[in-house]
């Protein structure tokens, strides 16, 4: 068995207690962590150590986004991506080796990737940055037509595609991250490669699945006003070996909880 999650964190140093809570109790073999907002030298590799996470590929930037894959099975960095070519560092991708601790799936690549999160208004002319997230995808499913081995890309993908994806479809119609234009767009990256989207297939719509909720909510249990924009998608075959999924809602209670919570697949290897 080998136990992947994938968590938008909103700033690793600054939540790093609520990753220990985590990792105390649920202790993934793989993190792949979006949104972690700080260098590289400056990512708290010892508090990993300490947690038994050996191995890193960190892509990190000064402030903003960043992404980070730890485990504790080994791994050799495969990959960097910048999709805008603008020095953002969004996607970092590994591989995984045979060695100690290894526990299967070797060769298998998780790609860890934070798609732009978009700006406020969904159009193009009006607003540079939704035009941005848009090209972003479009260069990852030209990539994505070119996959041949095994992989797993998980992160903030900062869309939610399916109505019971977030809690009103009519109303978040024209509100980036629901919008018909990027779901189509989504849509076109899963089919460049027939990935399978390994939360819906173990959630199944039309059931309620989100995976972040707003820090303007004040009760956001109550309202419940959330929206799946972190997502797991395999290759076919890999996503045969996908045994079960789990979303960990109640992390968004925890002490300065990121606004996203943690996503974890396991696959029988």
């Amino acid at each position: 068995m080998l136990s992947v999650t994938t968590w938008n964190i909103n700033s690793v140093r600054l939540r790093m207690p609520i990753v220990e809570t985590f990792i105390t109790s649920h202790a993934p073999d793989i993190l792949c962590l979006q949104e972690i907002k700080c260098q590289e030298h400056q990512f708290p590799y010892d508090a990993f150590r300490a947690l038994g996470y050996e191995h890193f590929a960190v892509h990190g930037q000064k402030g903003y986004h960043g992404v980070a894959t730890v485990g504790k099975v080994p791994f050799t960095e495969y990959s960097r991506h910048d999709w805008q070519d603008n020095g953002e560092a969004r996607h970092v991708g590994v591989q995984l080796n045979n060695g100690p601790g290894a526990k299967g799936g070797a060769g298998t690549v998780i790609e860890n990737v934070y798609v732009p999160a978009g700006g406020d208004i969904p159009d193009r002319e009006q607003n540079p940055k939704f035009g941005q997230k848009l090209d972003f995808l479009e260069r990852m499913t030209r990539w994505a037509e070119r996959i041949e081995q095994p992989t797993l890309i998980v992160g903030d993908f900062n869309i939610a595609p399916l109505e019971s994806d977030v809690w009103s479809h009519k109303q978040l119609l024209k509100v980036v991250s629901h919008t018909p234009l990027e779901v189509e767009v989504l849509q076109g990256f899963m089919d460049a490669h027939g990935w399978k989207d390994i939360g819906r297939e173990h959630i199944a719509a039309p059931e309620r699945y989100y995976s972040w909720w707003s820090y303007r909510s004040k009760d956001w249990r109550k309202g419940d006003r959330g929206r799946r924009l972190d997502h797991m998608w395999a290759s076919p075959q890999l996503a045969t070996q996908a045994t079960a999924h789990s979303v960990y809602e109640d992390a968004r209670d925890w002490d300065k909880p990121s606004d996203h919570v943690p996503l974890t697949t396991e696959f029988a290897f």
